[in-house]
């Protein structure tokens, strides 16, 4: 007897939602530019002291001699050994932190050799110059000296001695070398300088940590509270439908950032205080969500089922019915993303959000706004675009993600 056999041809509409959903993503060549955008700005935001030209402590090394400096501004700088003990740390650490200066870096004009000192003339940026005049001794710019070290010069070498009785010797002239190889660089600032002589470009990355941390955490905190009350409110309907949604009603007839600007001052300025601020006034929009989508769910014969086995209302919620409607609440917490990364701008735009000397970009608009008709209109642009970048690039990945949600959209 003869068989026939069917080979079934694959069916690529078939597979799980996440599946399909990364599926639908992927033909978006728009979103999936957008979203390696913001994973690049991630990357370099966690690994920014690594990476940037300022690694110090919210990269707020100052020179006034070079402020508002144009992009590209190239200049001499002469590093100077403080006479502090050398701190060793940790690569993670200085990733997370960042690493304090062994040196004082002073901008310089000219330099020269005089005997066993160094005399140079401090930048100014006038023409002419006309800076000071300042000696150092080559020791001092090479060697941490505390007053307590004994220091003997004889033929050309120098003997250092400490308390301890510790000894360095090092020549004159390999002195004078390594001050020219080592301690008199160049510094090349890719995006010029701010107001106080602060490298831009270390500024915006070091401020991307808090537009990504303001939009992470934020985002977390609404999803917390408002997956919980609209959980509770479309579940049980009843009573606590009604006391959950007035209090939903509330909070939603406040402005919200008349509403932040409020809890701000309640909890007072700073990095946490913003975060928790933000997350307390954006859980509104997941808890309707949620609310509205497990209206219709709770009604379903899964639920039901669960029900009739005697499942506890705490499962059924977050086991069977939450699962479900985790796709709105992906498109909504991505708008909710970029809503926190534009209040949080506009809160340090007002003087109370993020603290210098932490950097922000809202910060960095406030402080060179006046700059946009001083020609350096530069100095506030860059922090402009670059949340706008980001706002733009979590609004387009909101958008791609719903599109891709979508059960009536078709391949």
């Amino acid at each position: 007897m003869m068989k026939i056999f069917y080979r079934k041809k694959k069916d690529d509409s078939l597979g799980s939602l996440s599946s399909i959903t990364w599926k639908r993503l992927r033909k978006n060549k728009l979103a999936m530019g957008f979203l390696i955008f913001v994973l690049i700005v991630s990357l370099v935001a966690i690994f920014g002291y690594l990476i940037v030209p300022d690694s110090t402590p919210y990269a707020n090394n100052q020179h006034i001699e070079i402020a508002a400096k144009k992009p590209g501004f190239t200049i001499d700088l002469i590093k100077i050994k403080k006479n502090i003990k050398e701190q060793q740390q940790s690569v993670f650490r200085k990733m997370f932190f960042g690493e304090k200066n062994d040196f004082d870096e002073i901008p310089l004009y000219s330099w020269s050799f005089s005997g066993s000192h160094l005399l140079m003339e401090a930048y100014t940026g006038d023409q002419p110059n006309d800076g000071e005049i300042k000696k150092f001794h080559i020791v001092d710019i090479v060697y941490a000296v505390p007053d307590t070290t004994k220091i003997i010069f004889a033929n050309g070498i120098y003997t250092m001695e400490d308390i301890g009785g510790n000894k360095i010797q090092i020549s004159e002239s390999d002195l004078k070398e390594k001050i020219q190889k080592s301690h008199i660089v160049k510094r090349k600032f890719i995006l010029g300088t701010d107001r106080y002589g602060r490298d831009m470009l270390s500024q915006l990355v070091i401020g991307a940590r808090v537009s990504l941390s303001v939009g992470f955490i934020a985002v977390f905190i609404s999803l917390v509270i408002g997956i919980l009350l609209g959980s509770l409110a479309g579940f049980f309907r009843g009573w606590v439908d009604n006391l959950i949604v007035w209090f939903i009603n509330v909070v939603w007839s406040i402005p919200s950032l008349l509403l932040v600007i409020a809890i701000t001052f309640a909890l007072g300025k700073g990095f946490w205080q913003v975060f928790i601020a933000v997350g307390l006034t954006m859980w509104v929009d997941v808890a309707r969500i949620v609310r509205g989508q497990i209206f219709s769910i709770r009604e379903k014969e899964y639920v039901e089922a669960a029900k009739a086995l005697g499942f506890s209302n705490f499962r059924i919620i977050f086991r069977h019915i939450l699962p479900n409607v985790l796709g709105p609440v992906i498109v909504i917490s991505a708008a909710n993303f970029s809503s926190a990364i534009l209040l949080e701008a506009g809160l340090s735009f007002l003087g109370i959000g993020v603290q210098p000397p932490m950097p922000s970009w809202g910060t960095m608009i406030k402080e060179h706004y006046a700059y946009i008709i001083l020609d350096s209109a530069h100095l506030a642009i860059f922090p402009g675009v670059a949340i706008m970048l980001l706002v733009l690039a979590f609004m387009m990945i909101g958008n791609a993600l719903r599109d891709a949600l979508d059960v009536r959209s078709t391949d």
